[in-house]
Parts: structure tokens; sequence; C-alpha cells
């Protein structure tokens, strides 16, 4: 495992700040456009089959993104250590903490949805559905809980390929699995020759096979083509160090993505108080979100591997730099993104909606939440950025402030006085104060650089 080639890797210790950002950016960029895009057509294809199944996926997405942002949480554990071990030039190490990292993560995921799978009528009736809408949150969940093993690989096997420089197979990845899960949810949803109609567990299926292709593809480019993982377990002594310092910072990690599916799971638990159609239409503006705040996710995976290898070798300039280069840009970016959303909302209001009332509420969403897309974004690379100076419990505090003192009790306060309206203002207005402490704790830090030897593993 080197930290650089020629081909794929960019030299995260020595290459110019805003060049390397980019390199690493614009893959992903491309491979998450793929992957969201597709996940959109899976929203656009449930969509036609009626009110109904897309309330019912609508309400299947915070426990979803649960299990999803456990996996995301790891991989940011398991791509802070490699890359700071890489930037002090042990590669061995590195190639340990790969393969301890796939065993621990695959183990804490079964758990996990083996725990959603038997609980499933508990967690969703407490979520607000209604007796009606179990049937077809079953025919989605099971399969998808059954199958979500299959997650392992793409997550942390893409995070081992950042914390090497490499973000061009990663988008390669994603945007495959994304391609074939567009392909076969049309396939599945309603039926093709000898196959028949699924509906909304077709959804499920397609999800599941995508994860599958995904799980092949980067277990052959790991373990054959780069050699980053070992075929076989190290040593336990190996294996119980590598899993302390990954699980160190990725269950914190972890926990903090985990709470947004659960911020998100109580907003649609008020949402659902204003019926169906509600639900239904901020299921289709959560998905748009996921597509409009793309580049942000895109980079809250290429700049934690930039930061921890230079935090490793003890370049603490390139890291500040790398950082607040990051939010100028991504708020830049978010204003232009709210101007396309305003000018496209008419499309997409009639593309996802069947009903009038769905796309009013779809319209709301639209004027108001994206307006602060740049806020959150803020909030995001931040948190990512203490993960990868190894202080996660920051990142977790700052993540439990941001939604639990903020978004969502402000969401619920504008609710009660001004309904639907009140609730979107109130959660832009989170992201604004959150964004505010954000920024302010991250550059503090670097008025005082004693500090952030503290952050040792």
């Amino acid at each position: 495992m080197t930290t650089k080639n020629k081909r794929t890797n960019q030299d995260l210790l020595n290459d110019p700040v805003s060049t390397t950002l980019k390199n690493m950016t614009i893959p992903m960029i491309f491979g998450m456009v793929l992957l969201m895009t597709f996940n959109l057509v899976d929203t656009f294809f449930v969509s036609l089959l009626g009110t109904q199944p897309l309330a019912a996926i609508s309400f299947t997405f915070p426990i979803t993104f649960t299990v999803i942002s456990l996996s995301i949480g790891l991989g940011i554990g398991t791509s802070a250590v490699i890359a700071k071990t890489l930037g002090k030039g042990n590669t061995e190490d590195a190639r340990n903490a790969a393969t301890v990292a796939l065993l621990i993560t695959s183990i804490i995921v079964i758990v996990l949805s083996f725990a959603g799978y038997i609980f499933s009528d508990q967690i969703f009736t407490l979520l607000g559905a209604e007796p009606h809408l179990l049937p077809l949150i079953h025919d989605y969940m099971d399969l998808w809980f059954l199958g979500s093993v299959g997650l392992i690989g793409p997550m942390i096997g893409n995070a081992v390929l950042r914390a090497s420089g490499d973000t061009h197979t990663p988008s390669i990845v994603m945007g495959s699995a994304g391609l074939i899960n567009a392909l076969l949810d049309p396939v599945f949803i309603f039926g093709f020759g000898p196959i028949p109609a699924m509906g909304i567990q077709g959804a499920a299926l397609a999800t599941v096979i995508s994860w599958a292709f995904g799980l092949a593809f980067i277990t052959y480019v790991l373990a054959f083509q780069r050699k980053l993982i070992h075929l076989s377990l190290p040593e336990w002594s190996v294996v119980k160090k590598s899993a302390g310092q990954i699980l160190q910072i990725g269950l914190p990690a972890a926990g903090a993505n985990m709470l947004t599916p659960i911020a998100a799971a109580v907003m649609t638990a008020i949402v659902a108080g204003y019926g169906e159609s509600a639900v239904a239409a901020f299921g289709v503006g959560s998905r748009i979100e996921s597509i409009a705040c793309l580049v942000v996710l895109a980079m809250s995976m290429t700049l934690p591997p930039f930061i921890s290898q230079n935090f490793g070798a003890g370049n603490i300039d390139r890291v500040e730099q790398a950082f607040n280069v990051s939010v100028k840009f991504v708020i830049l970016w978010q204003v232009a993104i709210y101007a396309v959303l305003i000018l496209i909302s008419p499309l997409i209001t009639s593309a996802f909606a069947k009903e009038q009332s769905v796309a009013d509420i779809i319209t709301l969403f639209m004027w108001i939440l994206p307006l602060g897309y740049g806020l959150q974004g803020i909030v995001i690379l931040t948190n990512s950025s203490f993960n990868a100076l190894h202080k996660p419990i920051v990142a977790l505090m700052l993540s439990i402030i941001r939604l639990f003192i903020f978004y969502v009790p402000l969401a619920y306060v504008g609710s009660l006085f001004f309904g639907l309206t009140g609730l979107f203002v109130g959660a832009l207005l989170g992201n604004l104060f959150m964004a505010v402490v954000s920024y302010y704790l991250f550059n503090k830090q670097f008025k005082n650089p004693e500090t952030l030897s503290s952050a040792e593993v």
C-alpha cells in the first residue's frame, strides 16, 4: 500500500492543496451523481405505484439511512486510521487496519440489521406509519435487512482506497452499482418477460443485487488487484490493536452519523401528523436534498484523508488551508444549486407528485430548506475534519448540538405555530446557528496548535 499511484492516486502530502482536493473530489462527484441519480430513479418508479407505496418507502428512509450511516461512520474511522498511518509511512499497519475494518464492520451491521428485522413493526409504528402501510413496508424492508451485509464491501473498501489518495476507483464502484440498481428497478417493480411484477419489493431486490455486485467488485480490487488487504486475518494482537484504533474513531463517528437519520425519523414522525401526502412529499424532498448536496458529500469523503495524512506528517498549515478552501467553495456552490432548484422545481413536482397536495408540499420544501444546504455543508465538513484529526468525540458533540438543540427543536416549534412552513423555516434556522458554531470551533484550534497533538490514537 503506497501513498502514490501514477494512474489513480494523489500525493496528499506534497501536491498543491486546492488542486489535490479538486482532483480527488471530481471523480467522487461523478460516482455519486450516478449513484444518487439512480436512487432518485428508484423513488420515481415507486411513485408510479401510487401515494401509499411512496409514503411507505419514505418511512423506510430513516431506518435504511441509519444502517448506511453506521457503515459510513466505521468507514470514517477506517479512513482516518489508515491515512494517518500512511502519512507516517507505516504501510503494513495500514493493510492490517483495512483487513480488520472489513471484519468488525460486517459483524456490527449484521447484528443491527437482524435487530431491525425482528422489531420492524414496532419501529415503523413508532415512526407514525399507519397499520395499512406496514405490509408495504415489510415488502421492502424485510429483503433490505437480509441483504444489508452487501453494504460492507463498498463502504469500507472505498474508505480504504480514499485513504491512500485514490478516489477514482470508488467513483467507478458507486457509479456501477447505481447503474445496476436503476436498470433492474423497472424490471423487478413492473415485471418484464418471465419476471413477475414485484412492486415495492422489486425495488429492494434491485438494491440488494447492486450491493452484491459492489461487494464483489471492491473485494477483487482490494485483495487481488491492489493488495490493500490480507486474504487471512492477522494474528490476534494485531486484530485487537487495529480494531481498537478504528473503533475509537469509528464508533463516535458512526454515532454522529446515525444521529442524522434518528433526527430524520423524528422529523418524519412530525410530518406524519400532516397526512400521507406530507410524508410522501417529505420523502421526495429528502431524495432531492441528497442530490443537491452531493458535492458536499463528496468533499466530506475526500477532505478527511487529505487532513489525516497531513496530520500524521505534521503539516498542520495544509490542514487549515484545506478546510477553509473547502468551506468557501461549498457556500458559493450551494447558492448556485439553490437557484437551479428554484428554476426546475415545477419539473420536479410534476415528475414525482400524482396528487396536487403532494406537489404543493414539495414546492414549499424546495423554496425553503435548500437555502440552508451551504450552511449544512459547513457542519458536515467540520464534523468530518474533526474525525480526520482523530477528535471523534468533538464531532459527536457537534452532531448532538446541531440535531437536538438547534435543528429538530426549532423545526418542531416552528411547526406548532406555522405548520409545515414553520417546520421547514425552523430547520433552516437550525442549520444557520450550527454552521456559525462549527466554523468558529474548528478554526479556533489553529490559534493554539498544541491542542492538535492531543489527538493521538
